[in-house]
């Protein structure tokens, strides 16, 4: 089974398809049509939507499904025309909130992924930039002003891993490649002994390693599923012996990676 879902929102419908996104995964037999359609901010904008909305439901034959973060309750109404399955995501909140806090709503887009904190979005952006400039081993004399630093053989998630946790955490975050020259021994390298309380580590199944590294080069040692094996066991026996905490990132996404390591680690 098909069916079409849109996400509206007066900035970049990020919350929308999140929010809505969520919902759906609870429906896995059908194949949901996403359709972003963001910085609806005036009823001109409004009426375009409509418009492209309901084409989409005379070429289905069906209404589809449309979930909105509009604060604006005249450009509300308009797209709410669009379908008779519409879901507003913060309409639904908003009015139970305000009975609850005694306070009305300031009813202002864009306050979640917009510049309304700019200390905030600045420590973000320092976050990002920190991890950018140490990613994978990259400046590893000044790790002790990160707040975290994962630990992996090569390609195991740490960089995606890192990106998220600044962008999503405000984190510094560095990784460090665990290479040849590291496993000399089964000791942690003398360059992360400084940092060692913010040392995570990230494992992964070889068959899947192998996988990856093949995709990225197909010939030679780095990706045979015996150079994989004894990597990962070597990693593994460093973190043991090093108490150090890991996960295995074989079977789980990023997002649930990311969570796993701010709550084992304590951070916030």
């Amino acid at each position: 089974m098909n069916r079409r879902a849109f996400f509206v929102s007066d900035r970049t419908g990020i919350t929308a398809e999140t929010l809505g996104a969520s919902l759906l995964t609870q429906f896995p037999d059908i194949d949901f049509k996403r359709t972003n359609i963001p910085f609806v901010t005036n009823e001109l904008a409004a009426h375009a939507a409509v418009a492209t909305i309901q084409h989409a439901a005379e070429d289905d034959a069906i209404a589809p499904l449309v979930f909105s973060t509009l604060t604006d309750p005249v450009i509300q109404r308009i797209v709410a025309t669009s379908s008779p399955h519409f879901f507003d995501l913060f309409g639904t909140f908003i009015a139970p909130l305000e009975i609850a806090l005694a306070r009305q709503s300031s009813h202002t887009a864009g306050r979640m992924h917009g510049v309304f904190d700019s200390g905030a979005y600045d420590k973000r952006m320092q976050a990002l930039n920190f991890t950018l400039s140490h990613d994978d081993g990259l400046s590893p004399r000044d790790l002790k002003e990160a707040d975290l630093v994962l630990l992996g053989v090569s390609r195991s998630g740490k960089t995606p891993t890192c990106l998220y946790l600044a962008m999503h955490y405000s984190l510094k975050t560095a990784n460090y490649p665990l290479t040849d020259d590291d496993f000399g021994s089964i000791k942690l390298p003398k360059i992360l002994q400084p940092c060692r309380d913010k040392l995570y580590g990230l494992t992964i199944a070889p068959e899947q390693l192998s996988r990856i590294r093949r995709e990225r080069r197909p010939t030679g040692d780095y990706s045979s599923l015996v150079r994989c094996r004894a990597e990962i066991a070597m990693a593994e026996a460093m973190f043991r012996t090093e108490n150090i905490q890991y996960i295995d990132s074989t079977s789980i996404s990023i997002e649930e990676i990311a969570a796993t390591v701010v709550r084992d680690m304590g951070l916030h």
